[in-house]
């Protein structure tokens, strides 16, 4: 009966270890994914998110890949731990995965209180963003020295469909509009399809101007990426909370059976 007993015990273990080792290739699976995500965030957009002047934006790039970093890191530990069947290590990773899980808990209820503390203020900061947006594009566009934000401008505008902070009209207080040598009424990227002079025209048929501003679209794209935070967030903890129990009963096999 005992070695009856050491057999089931063993093929517990066993099953543990599979069982925890393929929930270490998830979890590096899904810290890979944030990876990818925060740095195309960082690479594809940036460019114009820097438009808004506001670090909170853009800081959710690299929040995204600060936490694949650490996710990919404890998962290649946990992996080891499992595979070498070294209690320390189970310990340590047992560890990483609890403070991950705090930090995201605490990270949660942060995020809430600033909300509600800002809430009869949000509207005010989201038109001090609508305003910066609205001054860089008629201050700096084509503006000497300012080649990325002439970039960041053209490439907002012709990937978004979009044209002007809030609609069209807001280019006709731009500096590089009023010049006397130039004759376009928006700028060449404002255009449906783009051509040298295709700025010439402010008709619907010719450019963007009934679609909106860019702001209010660049608004949905930061939104979406702060409901990828929240996605991220909610899966990796529930990963978490299955890992643990994981974690926990082999390392309790294994301190119960000798190897």
């Amino acid at each position: 009966m005992e070695a009856q007993g050491g057999n089931r015990l063993s093929c517990g273990t066993i099953c543990l270890k599979y069982l925890l080792f393929l929930f270490n290739i998830l979890f590096w699976l899904a810290g890979a994914a944030v990876l990818a995500v925060g740095v195309w965030t960082l690479v594809e957009k940036s460019d114009y998110i820097s438009l808004l002047n506001s670090s909170f934006y853009s800081a959710s790039a690299y929040i995204l890949i600060a936490a694949g970093v650490i996710v990919i890191v404890t998962g290649i530990i946990g992996c080891c731990a499992t595979l070498k069947e070294m209690r320390a290590l189970l310990i340590v990773y047992l560890v990483l995965l609890i403070c991950i899980f705090l930090l995201e808990i605490i990270a949660g209820v942060l995020a809430y209180i600033t909300y509600q503390e800002c809430f009869p203020f949000c509207y005010q900061l989201d038109e001090e963003l609508r305003q910066n947006l609205k001054g860089t594009m008629q201050q700096k566009y084509k503006q000497s020295g300012e080649d990325d934000v002439t970039q960041a401008v053209d490439k907002l505008q012709q990937e978004f469909k979009c044209c002007g902070s809030y609609n069209s009209s807001d280019w006709r207080d731009c500096a590089w509009i009023q010049e006397p040598l130039n004759k376009r009424l928006v700028p060449d990227s404002c255009c449906k399809s783009p051509g040298d002079l295709c700025g010439l025209r402010d008709h619907p048929s010719n450019i963007y101007k009934v679609e909106g501003g860019c702001i209010v679209k660049l608004e949905e794209f930061i939104l979406s990426q702060l409901y990828i935070l929240a996605a991220v967030g909610i899966g990796i903890a529930f990963l978490q909370f299955v890992g643990m129990m994981f974690t926990c009963c082999l390392y309790q096999n294994l301190k119960e059976e000798p190897y």
